[in-house]
């Protein structure tokens, strides 16, 4: 699941404006530039990554680049977005429109990536259950109220029954009766007021900032842009939709149901393949936009969009291909989409994936620890985001995780947290989990600009899956420079680098300090310049390919 930090950071389950009593949680001190996120904190004051002092060292070193290829394991991507289009991906052995799988490798037309939420019919899983709910359910049909005692089951039941009372606990104790009757009284209004003023604006989803200077005739329009307002406040950001909130208040209340009737089954009436196989790999499609791009493309656009070109931001890396691959909905992934889209990205040709979501249910994690393995031995980084529940993910599960089932850890993985500047918010993002063993390094997720869905449109989002993307676009960056590098060379370099903050942190959730070496393996922030300049002193492990120079054209005279 994406999960987002809007409706808590801006304390809306407290109240809000033109709904309730509203209780404002003031995230942003003030407006900070950007690119905050790229800044070097010597010259600048903010707490950003040194991209500058990165690309002038590599100058330095008068370096050609090469390169890299980054799958995105996301929501999905806008395929027409003037900062992405160019450095989309395109298959060189397929080709586009025919119908024909041609270059054999199980997925038809997979031009820019692959769609695992996709039918055959064109048909695409836009929002999905949880998977708490999921496993509830099913094993609820097993065992029921009653649980058997432990001295009458396998133990492999034992497991399986511990996995039940786990999720029983989340479903039903996680469910706020108040809460959710809040949700559902608010949410009829706000869509609404919402009909009316995409009518006004002549925009199916639009922003703070669009609602700035709108000035609303009708109750419902004044109440929604009122509350719009007010979330767009407590997270110290303009860049919200009107999208994303609706679909988080809709995702609220599907969790909430959950408690008392098994989830629907959106995933399986679109897609249609045996989800229990997971050698049943011919599902899916290959519209990677599939109308529901917002994370996804924001994602790619912190990784690599297009750098100098006067528009929107700049990307982190500036010779990369994005690879979408469509495994996310709006709830909680798969893990049969999962494991096969790291294996798609594998075989297919990526170096680096990023991977910005999670869950806390995982009930074939199997096949994602092979997935991994099979990445690992392949040399393939994963870069995955921590969660936004400001837990602690050393005790608290947070799937998938570079912790294998037999208790052996992957050597290829980079969990990241996210930090933020103490002009918006602090350091530690309040809403990031955090681990002294299984959090690697804190990067950039608060306020981050990008593109977003429109063609030429950019906006802020905060979160993990914006740190996540940052470190991406880093380790792309040192792989483009430093081709020889391994997985896990490219880890080192990134979490030896990390440099410590020169002030205590907040413990995210709380406004209690201590030292980021409480909070994180490395207890340093991403700092990319401090990374190439590490890079540049490791022998590279991988077997580069020889390079082929063509075979000369002319002919010899007969003079020779």
């Amino acid at each position: 699941m994406k999960k987002s930090v809007y409706l808590v950071a801006a304390g809306l389950l407290a109240g809000a404006v033109g709904f309730g009593q509203a209780t404002e949680i003031n995230i942003q001190k003030e407006e900070v530039p950007k690119n905050w996120h790229l800044l070097d904190k010597t010259e600048t004051g903010y707490y950003g990554i040194s991209l500058d002092k990165a690309y002038d060292f590599l100058k330095t070193k008068k370096l050609k680049s090469k390169r890299v290829l980054v799958a995105v394991i996301d929501s999905g991507i806008d395929t027409l977005h003037e900062d992405l289009k160019p450095v989309l991906w395109i298959n060189p052995k397929e080709i586009p429109g025919n119908g024909i799988d041609d270059d054999k490798n199980g997925y038809v037309d997979d031009v820019n990536g692959w769609n695992f939420l996709g039918g055959k019919d064109g048909r695409n899983v836009k929002k999905d259950s949880y998977e708490a709910a999921r496993v509830y359910h099913a094993l609820k049909q097993k065992y029921g109220s009653v649980v058997p005692d432990e001295s009458s089951v396998t133990e492999e039941e034992k497991k399986e029954i511990e996995t039940y009372l786990k999720a029983q606990q989340a479903v039903l104790g996680g469910v706020d009766p108040q809460e959710a009757a809040f949700i559902k009284r608010i949410l009829p209004g706000f869509v609404k007021g919402d009909s009316v003023i995409k009518k006004d604006l002549n925009k199916e989803e639009y922003n703070c900032t669009d609602l700035e200077a709108y000035v609303p005739t009708v109750s419902d329009a004044k109440k929604a842009k009122a509350f719009l307002l007010q979330l767009c406040k407590g997270n110290g950001t303009s860049d919200l939709t009107n999208q994303q909130i609706i679909d988080e208040l809709e995702g609220s209340i599907r969790k909430a149901e959950s408690a008392d009737k098994a989830p629907e089954e959106y995933r399986k009436n679109i897609v249609q393949d045996d989800e229990t196989d997971i050698n049943d790999r011919n599902y899916g499609n290959n519209d990677v936009m599939a109308s529901t791009p917002t994370h996804g493309t924001h994602c790619s656009g912190i990784i690599a969009g297009v750098r100098n070109n006067g528009k929107g931001g700049d990307g982190i890396a500036d010779n990369v291909r994005i690879m979408m691959l469509r495994a996310v909905p709006d709830g909680d992934e798969h893990d049969k989409d999962i494991a096969l889209a790291i294996r798609y990205a594998v075989d297919n040709g990526a170096q680096i994936v990023s991977m910005s979501f999670g869950k806390d249910f995982s009930p074939q994690k199997h096949w994602v620890d092979d997935a991994v393995r099979y990445a690992e031995k392949k040399g393939v980084l994963l870069v995955h985001a921590a969660g936004n529940d400001s837990k602690n993910i050393d005790t608290a599960d947070n799937f998938p995780t570079a912790n294998f089932l037999d208790t052996k850890k992957a050597t290829n993985w980079i969990t990241v947290g996210a930090s933020g500047d103490p002009k918006n918010g602090g350091i530690t993002a309040r809403f990031s989990n955090y681990g002294k063993k299984d959090v690697d390094v804190f990067a950039p997720g608060v306020q981050i600009y990008a593109a977003i869905p429109g063609g030429n449109t950019y906006g802020k989002q905060s979160g993990t899956s914006m740190a996540c993307p940052v470190v991406a676009g880093t380790a792309a960056l040192l792989l483009e420079y430093y081709p020889a590098l391994s997985a896990a060379q490219l880890k080192y370099a990134i979490e030896k680098s990390a440099t410590a903050p020169d002030i205590d942190v907040n413990i995210p959730g709380t406004d209690e300090k201590t030292k980021l070496s409480e909070l994180s393996k490395t207890g340093g922030l991403l700092n990319a310049y401090e990374a190439v300049k590490i890079a540049s002193t490791l022998k590279g492990e991988r077997k580069l390919p020889k390079e082929v120079l063509p075979k000369p054209k002319l002919k010899k005279s007969k003079k020779g």
